[in-house]
């Protein structure tokens, strides 16, 4: 069974993931990692797109936390917040790529509330390649939220 410290460290990672996304998506992502999210903010022409590398990029970071944790004294702790961080991860998936972007057709017909807040917030920042940055509590701009609200265009609906 396991302590109830290493169930509060994964919770715990797993809360702290939304702030650290949020940061690496505005300052990494929209900043010197462009080059390869640009291709996020555009159709989708294929089955995959540069801006794939990143969750790659974020999995083998988590896979030597793992290693580490596993194999040397001193860093169990990492195992917890690996578990975390890799839950996070899978949410996110879920909810962006699955159910907002539909790339594996599990939702064809949308009826999730929860997931459909969250598909608004995401469509606002394609339209505005602004805030919000954070995908599962994202905080729009009242002012982009109120600007979006006078538009029916959606950038997330396939062509």
């Amino acid at each position: 069974m396991l302590a109830p410290t290493t169930i509060l460290i994964a919770i715990v990672a797993f809360v702290m993931m939304e702030p650290l996304t949020a940061a690496i998506h505005r300052w990494v992502m929209h900043g010197i990692g462009e080059f390869l999210h640009r291709s996020h903010h555009r159709p989708m022409l294929q089955r995959f797109e540069a801006n794939d590398w990143y969750p790659v990029m974020f999995a083998a970071i988590v896979n030597l936390g793992f290693f580490a944790g596993f194999n040397w004294d001193g860093f169990g702790v990492l195992v917890p917040v690996g578990i975390g961080v890799t839950a996070y991860g899978a949410a996110y998936a879920l909810v962006h790529d699955v159910y907002i972007h539909g790339r594996l057709n599990w939702f064809a017909n949308r009826q999730v509330a929860t997931f459909d807040r969250l598909a608004e917030a995401h469509r606002i920042h394609h339209l505005y390649s602004a805030a919000p940055y954070g995908m599962l509590a994202p905080v729009v701009p009242a002012a982009l939220r109120e600007r979006a609200g006078h538009t029916t265009r959606n950038p997330l609906v396939k062509a």
